[in-house]
């Protein structure tokens, strides 16, 4: 143990650094560690993946909560919120504050997550960060010196969330840009509160990184069905305006390459997001997608500073005589790999403070689990899903492969929603779409995560939801399965903490943080608890 308190710092407080918080609390009650946060919001760390939710009026603010900040005050942490960092000092190994406050560090844990892209529009001016000086107003980090038009917006923060709540609240005309997990989530639920909801999209298919044609197209005609205006094939070129009262130029319209267009009160940009890595890149780390650490989370360049989250781009560090090309991938942009992150530094940390021996490697992340979360429409789709049933490129051996040959099946119900396609390789599961089937998507997700082959004859599967199912012919209720996928949660888990008295979804939020995440297991959640015996109705909120 060190002769002193090694000073930790922590510049973030969304998600995954409360996580981080949360599990370096023993180390900071202990007094074997000081805990030093700095977060950008006013407000305590919240839960950004319901934030559509939150914006459509289907959560209020008090389920957006993740983290006890009071319990981490009383241990001892020192938080600092509404400002940000201006600069690392590495030199001084100290980070300097917006409001003038330079503190010193032993340890720098980044986790300053990501920011909405803002697309090139003509009529919004957008921001370089490569090279700019971090806001001295917090509360302008990510508009800096270019705010949004007055009727367009982006969704990232409870800000944001703000502004398309008051729109949906008086059924105003929304235009979403982009047709993402997040742009396809806020339009749906958007159009379900009573919004005129329109999605403009380049693609052919919306969620088109995560669905093959066949799963998008069914997702467009199912969005279509729930009163959502799908636009595909439109490139986003300008905005037009028209004048409020007061002489400020508003939102009107979007205007595509071909001449369309498209009329709203709001314009919500669902472009994707960017790590913020400009505090990195200015201090002399290596960024590229994000900011670049190895498999221990330290950065390349400096071994006293670390990434977690959104910003990080874990790859081996280059050694002498690699080349100098900058590694592919990135970070993953979900909650769940950010939580591992935290929860496997906070550990490394108290090993290493309290002389306690290796902590083991970080797990790897493999393929994620991709859902969408809307209200009657069920999609789930994991792996490589590029393959066609009549595609000759499926069979490797024509082109001299030695491997196996890729084999797809697929079987499409459009007229009502339903589409399945599962891609294999020896009968193992390389990926899958399943779009309007949620008990056929857990059991294929199950058997993804296992690695188990399929039936040979893959239409048994889809009789999971069929009207005959019976939740112990699968195996998705295997005390082995995993249910939550953020938290690593798994049946036996929520049986056991069911058997303890946590008989309601938001009980077993509680004892085991499942559903906490992105939310989209708690439908299984309750399927658990009616499973095994649950004496409470699994919405209830009682524990």
């Amino acid at each position: 143990m060190s002769e002193r308190p090694q000073r930790i710092v922590v510049v973030g407080y969304g998600p995954v650094g409360a996580r981080f918080v949360e599990e370096l609390l023993p180390l900071v009650r202990q007094g074997a560690a000081t805990l030093t946060v700095i977060g950008a919001e006013s407000a305590d760390a919240y839960n950004r993946v319901l934030i559509a939710e939150y914006a459509v009026g289907h959560v209020d603010r008090d389920s957006l909560e993740i983290t006890d900040t009071f319990a981490a005050r009383e241990a001892g942490v020192h938080l600092h919120r509404g400002v940000s960092v201006t600069a690392i000092l590495r030199s001084r190994r100290a980070v300097s504050l917006s409001d003038g406050t330079v503190l010193p560090y032993d340890r720098l844990v980044l986790a300053t997550g990501a920011r909405a892209n803002v697309p090139t529009l003509d009529g919004v001016t957008r921001v370089r960060r490569d090279r700019k000086l971090p806001a001295a107003d917090a509360a302008t980090l990510d508009s800096g010196d270019a705010p949004l038009p007055r009727g367009v917006t982006v969704l990232r923060d409870l800000d944001d969330a703000e502004r398309v709540l008051a729109a949906v609240m008086i059924g105003a005309r929304i235009v979403v840009l982009g047709a993402g997990v997040l742009g396809m989530e806020i339009a749906l639920a958007a159009a379900a509160a009573g919004s005129q909801t329109c999605v403009v999209y380049h693609g052919e298919i919306p969620m088109a990184r995560n669905l093959d044609r066949g799963g998008g197209t069914v997702l467009a005609q199912s969005a279509r069905r729930a009163g959502v205006t799908m636009v595909n094939h439109s490139r986003a070129e300008s905005l037009l305006f028209h004048q409020d009262d007061d002489g400020v130029d508003r939102f009107d319209a979007l205007i595509c390459a071909d001449g369309k267009q498209i009329h709203g009160d709001l314009l919500l940009l669902s472009c994707g997001v960017g790590a913020r890595t400009e505090l990195a890149q200015l201090a002399g780390l290596p960024v590229s997608t994000g900011i670049l650490v190895d498999d221990n989370l330290q950065s390349w360049a400096d071994p006293r500073i670390y990434a977690i989250g959104d910003c990080a781009h874990v790859a081996p560090a280059p050694r002498v005589g690699d080349s100098t090309v900058l590694p592919a991938g990135g970070p993953s942009g979900l909650i769940g790999p950010g939580w591992r992150q935290a929860d496997w530094l906070a550990a490394r940390f108290r090993n290493e403070i309290l002389g306690l021996g290796e902590t083991g490697q970080l797990p790897a992340s493999g393929s994620a689990v991709v859902m969408l979360k809307a209200e009657g429409i069920d999609v789930v789709s994991v792996g490589d899903t590029g393959a066609d049933p009549w595609d000759l490129a499926t069979d490797n051996h024509t082109a001299g492969c030695a491997s196996a040959p890729l084999r797809v099946a697929q079987w499409a119900d459009p007229e009502h929603g339903r589409y399945v396609k599962m891609v294999t390789r020896d009968g193992i599961l390389e990926g899958f779409v399943c779009v309007g089937m949620p008990r056929t998507a857990a059991e294929l997700t199950l058997l993804f995560e296992r690695g188990s082959e399929l039936p040979a004859d893959r239409s048994v599967l889809l009789r999971y939801d069929g009207p005959d199912y019976e939740p112990a012919a699968g195996s998705a209720l295997d005390h082995g399965a995993t249910v939550c996928w953020c938290n690593g949660v798994t049946v036996g888990a929520i049986a056991d903490s069911a058997a303890a008295g946590n008989t309601s979804v938001a009980c077993i939020g509680t004892a085991t943080r499942a559903g906490t995440g992105c939310g989209g297991c708690k439908a299984r959640i309750g399927e658990v608890l009616e499973r095994f015996g649950a004496t409470e109705p699994a919405t209830g909120s009682a524990g």
